[in-house]
């Protein structure tokens, strides 16, 4: 997703629950995931070219990496591991079909965006979701804003130029994509808060 819709979200789902210092160390991880470094051969910061053994891994060591610091004691680290365990998260609600599965099932009375359930599990798992494919040079041309439409007519549907849902702009599954990412990110907060102790997620929250 764009970096200021990042932002937005993770405020949106921790700003009432973290200090000023750690939700700004959260979203500074989570938007560098974005650098050059980050999208250049990095497909599981942001689930794309169908690795989701490697981005599950990798949010697996993200999270491992915020329980290691904290009972530490140590709340810097925890709060970068989150943020780019945060990113991850939410790219998989935009650079996926997860949201097109969903609904699917809905097509006669599609529910509102904030009603969409980000964990299911029989669509997570299913032998029917996939994610993007970066095709190279065009993926890269669909950032120029001139060359968009040129980018599309040469790319497959399967392109992470036709199914990103990165932005407003890409249509109405968007807002499902973003009220998901953001119902995830409170999700992987609420976790954190059950496996640790509350003297370790205090120093988590920094309250």
């Amino acid at each position: 997703m764009d970096e200021a819709i990042h932002e937005e979200m993770t405020r949106e789902a921790l700003g009432t629950r973290l200090s000023s210092r750690a939700l700004a160390n959260i979203i500074a991880a989570n938007l560098k995931q974005d650098s050059w470094i980050g999208l250049l051969g990095h497909d599981e910061y942001h689930f794309d070219n169908n690795a989701f053994d490697e981005s599950y891994r990798y949010i697996n060591e993200q999270r491992g990496y915020v329980l290691a610091s904290l009972l530490l004691a140590v709340g810097l680290p925890a709060w970068t591991a989150f943020g780019r365990l945060t990113h991850s998260v939410q790219d998989f609600y935009a650079h996926t079909n997860y949201v097109s599965l969903w609904l699917d099932e809905y097509k006669q009375a599609p529910p509102a965006p904030p009603e969409i359930d980000p964990l299911r599990m029989d669509l997570i798992k299913s032998s029917a979701l996939y994610s993007a494919k970066v095709y190279l040079p065009m993926d890269a041309l669909y950032f120029v804003p001139v060359l968009q439409k040129l980018s599309l007519a040469f790319l497959p549907r399967d392109s992470h130029a036709w199914m990103n849902l990165d932005s407003p702009g890409q249509g109405p599954q968007f807002e499902y994509a973003r009220a998901a990412a953001v119902k995830r990110t409170v999700y992987e907060f609420e976790l954190l808060e059950k496996l640790l102790l509350p003297e370790a997620f205090s120093r988590f929250t920094d309250i």
